[in-house]
């Protein structure tokens, strides 16, 4: 590889990509879709693009895409990480930490919003353990 490569791959690695949590409003009836990701420009463009190709997966969302049109809807950044300058470390806690706070903040759900509630983790524990028991009921019979 020569030099020019090298410096190229380099760069690369060493630029960071924005990491924190945006939201989709729909200015008509002020309803939001809160997101997070590592990758904050390609999630939102992932998004518009889902929704311009009318293959959003929540359904509400993408209703109302259809029906009000694209100039009717906003993506705006909400919070931002500042990526640690530790080798390999992993944002993702911080992200669901940030996330989970503008979620509790903001309660885009309902009438609110299309986020749908996040599970606690005793009713994650508990989808665990039904299904458990569900299998193992299916392996004696």
């Amino acid at each position: 590889m020569d030099n020019k490569n090298k410096e190229l791959k380099l760069d690369y690695k060493l630029t960071h990509t924005r990491i924190g949590v945006f939201q989709i409003r729909n200015m008509i009836n002020e309803k939001i879709l809160v997101v997070s990701g590592l990758n904050l420009p390609g999630i939102m463009n992932r998004h518009q693009f889902e929704l311009r190709a009318g293959g959003h997966k929540n359904e509400e969302l993408q209703s109302d895409w259809n029906k009000y049109g694209a100039d009717k809807f906003a993506f705006e950044i909400l919070d931002e990480l500042t990526p640690r300058s530790e080798p390999g470390y992993d944002h993702k806690a911080d992200l669901i930490s940030l996330e989970d706070m503008w979620l509790e903040n903001l309660q885009p759900y309902g009438e609110r919003g299309y986020n749908e509630k996040k599970k606690t983790r005793e009713e994650r524990l508990k989808m665990i353990a039904d299904n458990r028991l569900h299998k193992d009921d299916d392996e004696f019979r």
